[in-house]
């Protein structure tokens, strides 16, 4: 039998490698994404197997008519793989404007929380799995991430309560928090400046997308009764930073 995966945010990153990925390894996928020729280029790439869904995770009206208007089969969904997800510019909150910073929350978090919740049913009846793609800035602060590093802990703790709440049920719950990862995220969140997205991996080797779909892979298919609470992972060349010290004079 086929297994299908739920991927939010495939038009670009982790969630278009995953996708191809999972394609690759015989499953089928429904994509959400916002930008439309993306999607139709990667429905292309993979062919009747990839299922393209034209989304934006804010808008809750257009989710749930998305999801009752899945094709036969793509409706009966195995696992969820919550990737959609931006940050608001690396200001300090003191000097930040509050429009994308509501947009990281309403992505991150409202999204997120309404698209899981009307999957549920169907994930506890064929004793799937949600996959929730947080961040190592849920646990570690950096200045400017206050909201950004705000709505992954969020994600963190909701995974962990949430398995709480399907304890018994048989439905994997998995949260996984990467560093440094070289894809368009960056480049989004300052703007698209190349510069500025190339001076901050270069010579660092950091991890790619294509690492993270390999993990996420992983996780999906190991034995139904392992779960993987919490997963963290960091590029060698990244490690813990200091704490900040405001020195006098």
């Amino acid at each position: 039998m086929t297994s299908t995966i739920f991927i939010t945010g495939t038009t670009a990153g982790i969630g278009e490698a995953a996708a191809r990925r999972f394609v690759s390894g015989g499953w089928r996928v429904v994509g959400t994404g916002r930008r439309r020729d993306r999607l139709d280029a990667l429905r292309g790439a993979l062919g009747e197997a990839f299922h393209p869904l034209p989304l934006d995770m804010r808008d809750a009206q257009a989710l749930e008519a998305a999801v009752e208007g899945l094709p036969e089969g793509f409706r009966d969904i195995d696992l969820l793989l919550n990737n959609a997800g931006l940050a608001p510019p690396l200001a300090p909150l003191q000097e930040a404007e509050l429009a994308p910073a509501f947009q990281a929350i309403d992505t991150n978090i409202t999204g997120l929380v309404a698209l899981t919740r009307r999957l549920l049913p169907g994930l506890i009846a064929r004793k799937g799995a949600v996959i929730n793609l947080s961040s190592v800035a849920a646990t570690y602060p950096y200045r400017g991430g206050a909201v950004y590093g705000g709505t992954k802990a969020f994600v963190t703790q909701f995974s962990l309560d949430l398995r709480a709440d399907l304890h018994g049920t048989g439905v994997r719950v998995t949260s996984i928090e990467p560093g440094m990862i070289e894809t368009e995220f960056t480049l989004v969140r300052n703007g698209w400046d190349q510069a500025g997205s190339d001076a901050l991996y270069g010579g660092m080797d950091p991890m790619t997308a294509e690492d993270l779909a390999e993990t996420i892979w992983w996780v999906a298919n190991l034995p139904p009764h392992v779960n993987v609470n919490r997963l963290e992972l960091m590029p060698v060349s990244q490690s813990f930073a200091g704490f900040q010290v405001a020195r006098k004079g």
